[in-house]
């Protein structure tokens, strides 16, 4: 029996295949560019594209700077924004669901965080949404300084605006909303970011 060897081609017959290929390969293309694949880089900053996120408000591209609350940020407006207080109602009793903190003149403080750890506010909360039209497709949810998942009465509210919700702790709100409103424009999406510095009374 007769051992196999392997069929090697010549030393000589392998190089000269090499330089054959390199003769023949196509030239490369210079390397990329990553800064001109950005193309919002052109695209103006929305005076309304939060710049800072602080414990007591927000400071805003257009040099606004909103203290003492959250931000409603709509239709290229700013507004200050605080959907832990709503209008107190004659009767004493506390609402369902909701829990009385403190009486601040005609109006009352509630929590924003329910028994069940959800992030709940109520239709007054998002009253100046409903006066907007035509309203955004796309409302950015900032529930403070770590994420909470939203009530199904507080998501229901919002659906019934016609508006998708996305919700994210504040930092990252901001800056979701920085990037679709330069994106898409501020018509398009709205942001509600409550401060970073809110503290409710369930951790």
């Amino acid at each position: 029996m007769r051992p196999i060897r392997p069929n090697f081609p010549p030393q000589s017959d392998t190089n000269h295949r090499k330089e054959e290929a390199s003769r023949t390969a196509p030239n490369q293309p210079p390397p990329t560019d990553f800064g001109q694949l950005d193309v919002l880089a052109s695209a103006p900053v929305p005076s309304t594209a939060v710049e800072v996120c602080r414990a007591d408000g927000f400071d805003l591209n257009s040099g606004v700077t909103i203290r003492g609350g959250g931000a409603l940020l709509v239709g290229g407006e700013a507004f200050r924004w605080k959907p832990w207080e709503v209008e107190s109602s004659s009767s004493e009793g506390e609402g369902k669901g909701e829990k009385r903190i403190a009486k601040e003149g005609r109006r009352k403080r509630t929590r924003l965080v329910n028994e069940k750890g959800q992030w709940q506010a109520g239709e007054e909360a998002f009253g100046l949404l409903g006066l907007v039209w035509p309203r955004p497709d796309l409302l950015i949810l900032g529930t403070g300084p770590k994420i909470r998942p939203l009530s199904p009465a507080t998501r229901q509210i919002i659906s019934n605006l016609g508006m998708r919700v996305e919700v994210l702790d504040t930092r990252n709100a901001a800056s979701q909303y920085n990037l679709l409103a330069t994106e898409r424009g501020v018509d398009d999406v709205a942001a509600a970011l409550v401060p970073l510095g809110w503290k409710d009374d369930v951790e």
